[in-house]
């Protein structure tokens, strides 16, 4: 009997040593995840997405042909691949924005997106498809407008000549640039008068006849770099199709070289008055 309560007395300690061992290491363990939990220094606040601009990823077409298609040119594609068929070749000074990315045998293909509505959107017959041994990315707000009116508290204006074909940027008393532009053909004159910037885009697909402006066709994907100040689509953007800049040229829009249309872009905001005189 004696020996009985030894036993049972023996393993009702082994028991009780084993709970406080138990014990003791779920303390730890809770020490070390406080200790992990608990930085030693201030931690730096978090900056809320919601507070900052959203960015769309675009490309840039580069290493491709001239205006007038000198050169060998990169192509849309129907698929993400050589083998694809072309849809069209793409000139220098092309923007895009991108939809999604596909990797290929090592090699980045970008599927074409748009910003806004396609005018004749059965022009599109398939996805759109580019090399990436082509493009430049970049990001952008893309797609900005405010038609509240101009912000007459900026000292920024665009003074645009059409006897001149001449466009100058000011800030101020200060000239932040000038050059050569293409206004409107006869047919297709620019507006003249007092506007402001309504709407940015670092691309437009460009379709034409437009009802009321021009009844040519035109198929332009990827005009780079518009400052729309007009509610009937005119606009400041790049030409990557032709080099008349100096003369008139274009079907009502103002057109720079690529490259001055995308200075002008990154320092033009919403709001600045556009003024367009003979």
């Amino acid at each position: 009997m004696n020996n009985d309560r030894g036993y049972w007395g023996l393993w009702l300690g082994g028991i009780v040593c084993v709970l406080l061992v138990l014990f003791a290491v779920l303390v730890w363990q809770a020490a070390l995840h406080y200790q992990a939990k608990t930085p030693s220094t201030p931690q730096v606040p978090v900056v809320a997405s919601s507070s900052l601009p959203i960015l769309y990823e675009y490309i840039e077409i580069t290493g491709s042909c001239g205006p007038y298609f000198d050169g060998a040119c990169a192509n849309l594609r129907t698929g993400p691949g050589r083998q694809f068929a072309a849809v069209s070749p793409l000139r220098n000074g092309v923007v895009l924005k991108v939809a999604s990315t596909t990797v290929v045998d090592g090699h980045t293909w970008y599927r074409v997106g748009f910003d806004g509505d396609i005018r004749y959107p059965e022009r599109v017959k398939s996805g759109w498809y580019v090399s990436g041994d082509y493009a430049r990315v970049f990001y952008d707000r893309g797609y900005v407008e405010d038609v509240s009116g101009r912000d007459a508290t900026t000292t920024k204006r665009i003074v645009i000549n059409i006897t001149t074909e001449t466009l100058t940027a000011y800030d101020g008393t200060t000239t932040f640039m000038t050059g050569p532009i293409s206004t409107g053909l006869q047919l297709t004159p620019t507006p003249l008068g007092k506007f402001y910037i309504k709407r940015k885009m670092p691309d437009s697909y460009m379709q034409g006849p437009v009802p009321g402006i021009s009844d040519q066709y035109y198929d332009l994907p990827g005009v780079p770099w518009d400052l729309y100040f007009t509610d009937q689509g005119a606009a400041i953007h790049g030409a990557y199709w032709h080099n008349h800049f100096g003369e008139p040229w274009s079907h009502g829009c103002v057109n720079l070289s690529p490259e001055q249309a995308k200075e002008l872009y990154g320092w033009a905001d919403l709001g600045v008055p556009v003024v367009v005189e003979r």
